[in-house]
């Protein structure tokens, strides 16, 4: 009996890791396809310019969970080293992206802005918007 539950429980997490939520990051279809790298610097404010659009980087609510885990997974900073580079970056002059506090407004202002680049889950995706990268957790 004791097998059997444990065989069942291991089968329902292994079920539950490989269709964890996916997210993605999106632009209007006027931007070209970025890398991660690209994306990064976007949202750091050290690429301004891509393919001469000026890059807009959207990012969700501060207490946004998806915001979280985007700037876990692609920006490669927690909350608080965040919040110390852009204290550093404020006296050169640079702001933070501006954020929104849905992914509806997110992905609106995406499709409406030339060079505007956001990230939702992909539950929320349709095709007025054009996916540059895809991750999942």
């Amino acid at each position: 009996m004791k097998t059997a539950i444990i065989i069942f429980l291991s089968t329902v997490v292994l079920y539950a890791i490989s269709f964890g939520d996916e997210y993605v990051v999106i632009s209007n279809s006027k931007m070209k396809d970025l890398s991660t790298t690209q994306i990064k610097a976007i949202f750091l404010k050290k690429i301004a310019v891509i393919d001469n659009l000026d890059a807009v980087p959207v990012n969700l609510g501060a207490m946004d969970p998806i915001r979280e885990k985007f700037e876990n997974k692609i920006v490669e900073m927690n909350f608080e080293r965040l919040k110390s580079y852009w204290a550093k970056e404020h006296y050169i002059g640079k702001r933070p992206p501006v954020s929104m506090q849905s992914e509806e407004s997110v992905k609106a202002f995406v499709k409406n802005v030339e060079g505007a680049i956001g990230y939702i889950n992909a539950k929320n995706l349709d095709n007025s918007v054009k996916v540059l990268y895809r991750w999942s957790e």
